[in-house]
């Protein structure tokens, strides 16, 4: 197979707890080079090392520069080019925590635009990364910055055209890069939602004066995970062209709903995209795996996707030839791959995103947030997704398989027990309460199960900094799931005349199965 784009790449989402191992990011290097791919992007927030800047990334696993040096030669070996992929405005909620960048931000996690502390850490970043990687491209971010001029900038300088701060600061960011000798390309969002009061995915015009006083180094990545529409994206991409010529093209490869991946999804959704790109002459093109809300999935669960969207890029688009050479490949058919998506989607679903396995074990027993997206036979359900993954001999990945198994066997039991547990109390049957007792104990012994392999595959792939947060929560689950057992006995022997939370009216928040929030709105509606 032989490219036909001058760029075509992943990005690997390493700022959401989840830092990629060198040695992890070595074998993606590997595999990824192999399909085709020649350019890898790794995000990084703050998991980097920056010069003079020692708060920057502090705690969080960040890549040293001796660990990025290494890597870059590496991919340089094999044919690839190492880009990295940085914020310089927004998305750096990690760092402003830090006295020492707290008072140089805007609002939330958007850098103070026009400050110049924020321009010297700028110019240390620029300098980091001309000193360990060989590539003179970055992608420099600012993205989603939703709210920039409305925090301490508006305290400072009052209502200022908000265009005007984004090119300002655009502007400076570019000096400094291009003082490296760096070209930048950065992601075209902010452009259109200024322009429109907060949309992206329209085709807006964007005022021409607005598109001049783009800097002559800054090119625009447009980027959109969520269509199966090609004249969408045809019609985003003539959009984008209008501002400034060359823009890139970022897909995405669904790692970031919950625990499960979603290949079914982002292979509908690719196939959509890299036909679009190539009717509109797009020449740079990469997919990206973001780890929102922690990082939970791993990216090589989407070998299927990752492989299916090098073939699309590359123009084989016989499906069965794909499934073919994905066995020869990877020495595992097609199919049995693909039941990674399984607890994510138990129903089957590929035209839209649903990442049940993750609302239905963070939801309370005894609160219950989601109880109204649980259907009776749910939790069988799982049972036979769980008997289908123990069948699969996953080599190399089993312990993806293993992971996902035991996830399955605790949804088994989890899914229905809190509606389970509400009818019981309801009705005031106390046999059923006291099976409902065991199945508690049945659901804790088998979290301890997924809690243990879990935490062998991310210490496989990721590096121990930021599986402190999964402990957190999944040790608090079990912790909650020991607690509302114990309750419950109590109940059942007389100690306590009621349960407070099963006395009250429960509402129906969502229904059906869809994407929902990240654990702070599924676990309780108070305060984390």
């Amino acid at each position: 197979m032989g490219a036909i784009y001058d760029r075509l790449g992943t990005m690997v989402d390493c700022s959401r707890n989840a830092v990629m191992r060198p040695e992890a990011v070595k074998e993606w290097i590997d595999i990824t080079s192999s399909l085709g791919y020649n350019c890898l992007l790794l995000y990084t927030e703050d998991t980097y090392e920056v010069i003079s800047e020692p708060w920057f990334g502090y705690m969080r696993g960040r890549y040293s520069r001796e660990e990025l040096r290494e890597l870059d030669d590496y991919a340089r070996d094999r044919g690839m080019e190492l880009i990295p992929c940085i914020q310089t405005l927004a998305h750096l909620n990690a760092i402003v925590r830090w006295p020492e960048y707290r008072e140089h931000t805007d609002t939330g996690d958007i850098l103070l635009a026009g400050d110049e502390r924020v321009y010297e850490l700028i110019d240390h970043i620029f300098a980091s990364l001309a000193d360990v990687f060989s590539s003179r491209t970055v992608n420099i971010g600012m993205d989603e910055a939703h709210m920039i001029g409305r925090g301490k900038y508006y305290d400072l300088h009052g209502d200022q055209d908000r265009f005007g701060i984004l090119l300002s600061h655009l502007n400076r960011v570019a000096e400094i890069g291009k003082k490296y000798g760096f070209r930048l390309i950065m992601w075209s969002d902010m452009f259109f939602r200024l322009a429109t009061g907060g949309e992206y995915y329209q085709t807006a015009e964007i005022d021409r004066s607005v598109a001049e006083k783009i800097p002559d180094n800054v090119s625009l990545v447009y980027w959109d995970y969520y269509s199966l529409d090609e004249e969408h994206y045809i019609g985003m991409l003539r959009a984008h062209e209008s501002i400034r010529t060359g823009t890139w093209f970022a897909g995405g490869l669904w790692t970031w709903a919950g625990y499960a991946p979603h290949n079914g999804y982002s292979i509908k959704a690719t196939k959509a995209a890299v036909s679009s790109c190539r009717k509109s002459g797009v020449s740079d093109m990469f997919f990206t795996l973001w780890g929102d809300d922690g990082g939970t999935c791993s990216r090589f669960a989407m070998l299927p996707a990752l492989y299916a969207a090098a073939c699309m890029a590359q123009g084989m688009t016989d499906e069965s030839e794909v499934r073919k050479r994905f066995r020869d490949r990877f020495g595992i058919s097609w199919d049995d791959f693909l039941l990674l998506d399984l607890p994510g989607t138990p129903n089957g679903e590929t035209d839209k995103i649903v990442n049940a396995e993750k609302y239905l074990l963070f939801n309370d027993p005894f609160v219950g947030l989601m109880d109204s997206t649980v259907s009776e036979g749910d939790g069988r359900k799982y049972g036979s997704c769980a008997d289908r993954l123990s069948l699969v001999k996953g080599g190399r990945w089993s312990c993806l398989f293993a992971a996902a198994e035991a996830l399955c066997r605790v949804l088994e039991l989890k899914t229905e027990l809190g509606v389970r547990t509400r009818k019981a109390y309801a009705l005031r049957h106390m046999e059923e309460l006291e099976i409902l007792c065991a199945d508690y104990k049945e659901t804790e012994r088998r979290m301890e199960t997924f809690f243990k392999v879990y935490r062998e595959w991310w210490y496989s792939e990721n590096k121990p900094e930021g599986f402190e947060v999964q402990e957190i929560r999944l040790g608090g689950l079990m912790l909650r799931l020991r607690s509302c057992r114990e309750r419950l006995q109590g109940y059942i022997r007389g100690e306590t005349e009621a349960i407070d939370e099963l006395e009250q009216n429960q509402l129906a928040l969502y229904a059906g199965h869809g994407q929902y929030p990240g654990w702070r709105q599924i676990v309780s509606v108070n305060t984390l």
